[in-house]
């Protein structure tokens, strides 16, 4: 029977030592009463503690909200998380060793929830081979306490393939909209379903049991059965909201209803004046690089979006279908703590089902952040010091792309450049080069992508490389930059160049649109 309870009473039901799978992503679908009440019942009793705690996307506003409410020492042994960004409470527990800390792709973690709701030992894909996940380097270990062994290299007909352990979740907190007096949750002002489902079914499966916080209590036969995501008999303890603060769309949006509808009038686009800054020139140069024959795009966080606002600019956006890894297609994709949402989307699928799209190469081109690159065309954006980033759907969306566009500027930290009379001219040298020599964590393989035949380039506001067989190759430089003073002099490596060196296209520099 479904028990109707607050939230200080269901996470006392949280046994210690329990695997817990936490559902979210930023924002969407996060039960932040219950882990706040959760955070607050461990001070108080000490229980429960010795948790493990999985979950795929990052979850958290980046200051005290999400996965925050995790970091106690004694009270969690254990993360296996994709993305950590935006729980930064969480890093000092991870660098001071008080807690063993995992970081695996996303979308693997995601496909991980399904795999452990029918009880399967483990999960075979290619995602992850020769980048930090692969046991050959970290085996996505993040500190020294952390040592068991959660995936190993295999071979599969010749070519290379990761085998990750499924996990065995007890508890899943999990976030629907209504919950019917029978116990059904249904999702109707849910901006994204996530892996709802799939966890429930993994925790009961387990032996387990699943907690779901709501909106708002209703009566039986009032909910449409195609929105209940989460059946009762999957069900445990539900906790209405005390205040609905604890259960707004995003940590951004309280209620928007163009997040759930298809709507075209929900989605008016304003064309931006995009100023002609380096912003506009890589997202320019990138965009260059849509094969004909795309259909598919993928953009990343940061300056890959200025491809979209570029593209959105020029009038060619509606020839594309935009897609967001936690399961949205279509409409006008949404940034900040809205990131993941879109207005007026055309569908909204399950995580694990976009990123089984993602891994089967259902992306023509993607565009990426470039934080920091090598001499062999590896990319780093999970880990830079003490700073955790994680991969997110990073890996997946890399590794299976046939295109894949690197973007960022040529040097990070006090760059500062104008475009003046069509050639760029560097007024202040960035204080860190992203060029080095080797990359402190590979979040994507060169190797891999030369080994399956992917297109990879890298656009900077002065210069663009192509990963080739013999590694990263110069193909074009900015007007007005000089080749050793503002390239080679600026990276820890000497890249093949190729002859004869092409100039940028003007048009990328001027104010008028490329046409």
């Amino acid at each position: 029977m479904v028990k109707f309870v607050n939230a200080k009473e269901a996470v006392s039901h949280i046994p210690d030592g329990a695997v817990i799978a936490v559902e979210g992503f930023i924002g969407s679908g996060v039960a932040d009463e219950i882990h706040e009440t959760l955070g607050q019942y461990y001070d108080e009793t000490g229980h429960p503690n010795q948790l493990t705690v999985i979950h795929g996307a990052g979850i958290g506003d980046g200051i005290d909200r999400g996965m925050n409410h995790y970091a106690k020492p004694g009270m969690v042994k254990r993360i296996i998380g994709g993305h950590w960004a935006m729980a930064p409470k969480l890093h000092t527990l991870v660098q001071e060793n008080k807690i063993e800390a995992y970081n695996f792709p996303q979308g693997v973690i995601s496909q991980l929830m399904r795999e452990a709701s029918a009880r399967r030992p483990y999960f075979i894909t290619n995602v992850g081979v020769d980048t930090f996940v692969d046991p050959t380097c970290s085996g996505g270990k993040l500190n020294d306490v952390t040592t068991e062994d959660l995936v190993q290299r295999t071979e599969i007909e010749g070519e290379p393939y990761l085998a990750y352990k499924v996990p065995k979740p007890t508890v899943a907190i999990l976030r629907g909209t209504y919950a019917d007096k029978r116990g059904n949750i249904s999702f109707e002002e849910e901006p994204l379903t996530l892996e709802a489902t799939s966890e429930a079914m993994a925790a009961k499966n387990n032996g387990g049991i699943v907690i779901v916080q709501v909106k708002k209590i209703v009566e039986n036969g009032t909910l449409d059965p195609k929105q209940v995501k989460i059946p009762r008999i999957l069900v445990d303890y539900i906790v209405e909201v005390s205040d609905e603060k604890y259960h707004g769309q995003t940590y951004q949006t309280t209620y928007d209803a163009g997040m759930l509808s298809s709507d075209l009038s929900y989605a008016q686009e304003t064309v931006e004046d995009l100023p002609l800054d380096t912003r506009k020139v890589v997202g320019r140069r990138a965009s260059l690089l849509i094969p004909k024959d795309a259909t598919v795009i993928n953009y990343g966080i940061g300056m890959p979006e200025m491809v979209a606002k570029v593209l959105k600019e020029e009038g060619r956006n509606h020839q594309y279908m935009n897609t967001i890894e936690p399961g949205t297609f279509g409409g006008v994709s949404l940034g900040g703590l809205d990131f993941g949402t879109a207005h007026a989307p055309e569908s909204i699928i399950d995580q694990h089902t976009m990123f089984d799209f993602y891994d089967g190469g259902g992306i023509d081109i993607t565009f990426l952040g470039l934080a920091e690159c090598d001499k062999e065309g590896n990319i780093n954006v999970s880990k830079f010091g003490s700073k955790i980033a994680g991969a997110g759907g990073f890996i997946n969306i890399s590794q299976n792309t046939p295109t894949v566009v690197f973007c960022g500027t040529f040097t990070a930290g006090g760059l500062k450049e104008t475009i003046v009379d069509g050639t760029l001219k560097i007024e202040s040298e960035g204080n860190h080069q992203k060029f080095v020599d080797h990359v402190e964590h590979i979040t994507f393989s060169g190797k891999a992508a030369k080994r399956k035949g992917q297109n990879v380039y890298y656009v900077t506001e002065r210069a663009v490389f192509q990963l080739v067989e013999e590694g990263v190759e110069l193909i074009e430089i900015a007007p007005g930059i000089d080749l050793q003073h503002d390239i080679l002099d600026q990276m820890a490596f000497t890249p093949m160049i190729k002859q004869p060196l092409k100039t940028m296209e003007s048009k990328i520099f001027t104010l008028e649109q490329m046409g």
